[in-house]
């Protein structure tokens, strides 16, 4: 897997990365009105937690460690009864704005250095801890009573924690597997892989089904590790997500990794910028065949 395929499989993160963050942010805008929803909060608790397994699977310990005490902060609102004011209003938006600012900076030209990183974090240390001290002091006498709906995924999070981060280890060692030089031997290790990740839900048709189309698209050596890897991960992560929150039903193979799986001629992935994409294609294309194209592309 080449430096494009890794960044595409990071572009992947930081795209739902802010998608997270635009969450979160809105939970702490209105937060003296999300404590009393529970599944406003489930979202909150659930975006923290997503941006740890993505982080983690990438092994970006600064944002996974941010991420993973915000989560448990959002556990507190969720799980105990507790008083908003201004003061917690403040000390989440202290902390949001760590997590914001890792991840800008992971996205910026020069990428999140892993020194101005640990940095960043052990400076906000003293934000988190008052954080989760006066979250402490802000809880009621009980928990709060649990309202399950149709819609309420409270029990699915907690249950299915344990298996989620069992796929993020799994993803991690893809991604290790994937920046190796293809050959017959790590390509098996990748199927076994899929094979193992099964065990996690094998009452899941949608993720069987998954699991079953990345080992055949895996399986052809046609295919490059650069044009697997980004495919194969995202699908993967995904999927894991909507385990996690008990939307099983959402998980199924999109049509550009079944077309991975079942063609039997070499395939390449190429962005929608212009300049990218044409070179992708002088890269893996003869002059002949690249005036063959452009011909075709002027009709």
């Amino acid at each position: 897997m080449d430096a494009a395929a890794q960044d595409k499989i990071l572009g992947y993160f930081i795209e739902e990365a802010k998608e997270h963050l635009e969450t979160i942010e809105k939970g702490i805008l209105e937060l003296s009105t999300v404590v009393n929803d529970s599944e406003r909060i489930n979202e909150l608790f659930r975006a923290a937690h997503s941006l740890k397994g993505g982080a983690a699977m990438l092994n970006i310990s600064s944002i996974q460690k941010t991420s993973h005490r915000l989560e448990d902060a959002f556990k507190i609102l969720r799980d105990e009864e507790a008083t908003v004011d201004q003061k917690l209003e403040e000390l989440f938006w202290d902390a949001y704005d760590v997590l914001q600012d890792l991840i800008e900076r992971l996205q910026s030209a020069l990428g999140l250095q892993e020194d101005e990183a640990e940095a960043i974090v052990k400076e906000a240390d003293p934000t988190f801890v008052e954080l989760q001290h006066y979250l402490e002091q802000q809880k009621g006498t009980g928990k709060k009573e649990a309202k399950p709906t149709p819609s309420s995924l409270e029990a699915e999070v907690e249950a299915e924690d344990d298996h989620y981060q069992d796929i993020i280890e799994q993803l991690r060692e893809m991604l290790k597997i994937f920046k190796e030089q293809p050959t017959p031997d790590n390509r098996h290790q990748l199927q076994e892989i899929c094979t193992d990740l099964g065990i996690v839900a094998p009452e899941v048709q949608g993720w069987q089904n998954l699991l079953t189309v990345s080992a055949k698209a895996i399986a052809n050596p046609q295919h490059s590790y650069q044009l697997l890897a980004p495919v194969v991960i995202k699908e993967l992560k995904q999927a894991a997500d909507y385990l996690e929150l008990g939307e099983k039903e959402q998980i199924s193979p999109t049509p550009a990794l079944e077309r991975l799986a079942n063609t039997s001629t070499p395939q390449i992935l190429i962005t929608v910028e212009p300049q990218a994409a044409a070179q992708v294609l002088l890269q893996v294309f003869n002059q002949a065949q690249v005036s063959q194209l452009v011909n075709l592309l002027q009709k």
